[in-house]
């Protein structure tokens, strides 16, 4: 599930900001190349036992991710039900809390980028 309207697409920050800011959010870093990162936050629903992860796509504008200074553009922020062994389903509902947990960490997010 794709989630709008979190005032973070489109929103640039240096790298070495935008890791310290998202992992003050409970984001890590996963994915990386060159030119794009993807930052994942887990969410573990005790009702259900499923786990969920909020996902941010970035994208460098200026400079390589090798940089401290390179400057990444928010791309899309999705989330999802991990399954076994290593995938992502995004089409089954989510949970209210988790809902209302990502919808937190987000404003928390960009509240730190602001």
């Amino acid at each position: 599930m794709i989630i709008e309207n979190t005032g973070l697409n489109g929103v640039q920050s240096e790298l070495e900001h935008l890791d310290d800011s998202a992992e003050q959010a409970g984001f890590v870093r996963w994915q990386w190349e060159y030119y794009r990162a993807t930052y994942d936050l887990k969410l573990s629903d005790s009702a259900s036992g499923h786990d969920y992860f909020l996902r941010m796509n970035t994208r460098a504008v200026e400079g390589k991710l090798e940089s401290p200074h390179a400057v990444l553009k928010i791309e899309s922020i999705y989330i999802g039900r991990a399954t076994f062994p290593h995938g992502m389903e995004y089409e089954s509902p989510i949970p209210g809390p988790i809902m209302n947990t990502a919808m937190q960490r987000l404003e928390q997010l960009k509240q730190l980028l602001a």
